[in-house]
């Protein structure tokens, strides 16, 4: 599918930046990096925004192999409690199933055990974060992105 315009965040001047700062910024708090990529890459395939991922071995050295199985981390043995828990969040407030209470005091609970306040709230911020990058880039109908 052909892009409708270059991504928006390159032709609206000055957007980017803010972007990656929050980026940045969510980063910092002490949720894992490895967490973070695992929220992106589900609430994008929720999403319909598609990621490539390298062929060569030593291009996807660096990448976690844990990636494909992402979609399925509630059968996967391979995700932690903690990682369960910020997926479960991240469905959660993605799909919006019930938009009055998106994460339910049960879903909240779960991540509250893992995960301090300031960290709960760098993870609320990615899931959006991540679900406006998403929504901007299908909109537009970006070209699928390589994984880094």
């Amino acid at each position: 599918m052909t892009p409708r315009m270059d991504n928006p965040s390159l032709v609206v001047p000055g957007a980017l930046q803010p972007l990656l700062d929050l980026t940045e910024v969510i980063g910092k708090v002490g949720v894992p990096q490895t967490t973070l990529d695992l929220v992106r890459l589900r609430v994008s395939e929720i999403n319909g925004r598609t990621y490539t991922f390298p062929d060569d071995p030593e291009q996807a050295a660096g990448t976690d192999e844990r990636l494909p199985r992402v979609a399925g981390w509630r059968t996967e043995s391979c995700f932690d409690g903690p990682e369960r828990a910020a997926l479960e969040m991240a469905e959660a407030v993605t799909l919006m199933t019930d938009p009055q209470d998106m994460a339910s005091d049960e879903i909240w609970e779960k991540s509250a055990q893992y995960y301090t306040d300031e960290q709960l709230g760098a993870l609320v911020m990615h899931i959006g974060l991540v679900n406006f990058w998403n929504r901007v880039n299908v909109a537009t109908r970006q070209e699928a992105a390589a994984w880094r």
